[in-house]
């Protein structure tokens, strides 16, 4: 059985690099490149970063029912082919989907089972900076997605985990335990004290066990708390 995971963030939450990490060190895994409108920025190259296709090919795609989940972003579409998912169900692997809250909510109501995860920023002033240190955008274009991560951050309570990614090394280690924990959970083996600690370290990082951390951060975007629990 394959594990699809799915991990949403801001733009500038350091997701990328984030994912980059712990595909280098948890094996047996596959990810998935989206597909997108947008031409490349930088040192992006095709089939590294994303599929660069024009509208015309993207609008192919959906009429050939060939994406799990897209979504308009900006003015650009990007979407996540099926190919991937069917890939990683031949050669026994699990799935890594890096996509945004649209995508993740259409994955979620076609896999529901899909382990999902929401990488946030330690706040609103850090975010800013890293958008800018990146300088791949004008200053409207940093605002705007400054507006659109506020409007995303509101959906955290619809991941199964949340991850604060303030220190690299640590978010990668958290993200490493989760992705081995659901692993270990589907497996049903018996643990061993590693295997205790993955899971305890996952654990930790389930929504209801981080609400009273996100309170500042989530002030620091405007975004009011909620009292329910997970």
């Amino acid at each position: 059985m394959t594990d699809v995971y799915i991990i949403s963030a801001p733009s500038g939450s350091g997701k990328s690099t984030l994912v980059a990490k712990v595909r280098q060190i948890v094996p047996g895994l596959e990810f998935s490149i989206s597909y997108t409108t947008r031409q490349p920025r930088g040192q992006e190259q095709n089939g590294r970063e994303y599929f660069f296709v024009s509208r015309e090919q993207f609008e192919q795609m959906i009429r050939g029912d060939k994406f799990l989940e897209y979504a308009d972003v900006f003015g650009n579409c990007y979407g996540t082919a099926r190919c991937f998912l069917d890939d990683a169900k031949q050669k026994g692997n699990d799935l890594l989907l890096d996509i945004d809250v649209q995508g993740a909510e259409q994955i979620k109501s076609k896999l529901p089972e899909a382990v999902s995860i929401f990488i946030l920023p330690p706040n609103r002033r850090t975010l800013e900076q890293r958008l800018r240190n990146r300088s791949l955008d004008a200053e409207d274009v940093i605002q705007r997605r400054l507006v659109t991560a506020s409007r995303e951050i509101e959906n955290y309570d619809k991941y199964d985990y949340i991850l604060i990614n303030d220190r690299l090394e640590e978010s990668t280690e958290a993200l490493k335990a989760i992705l081995l924990a659901e692993r270990l959970k589907r497996v049903g083996a018996q643990a061993g004290t590693a295997d205790n600690e993955t899971l305890a370290r996952a654990e930790s990082c389930r929504l209801r066990r981080v609400r009273e951390r996100l309170h500042p951060i989530l002030a620091s975007f405007g975004i009011a708390t909620t009292p329910n629990a997970r």
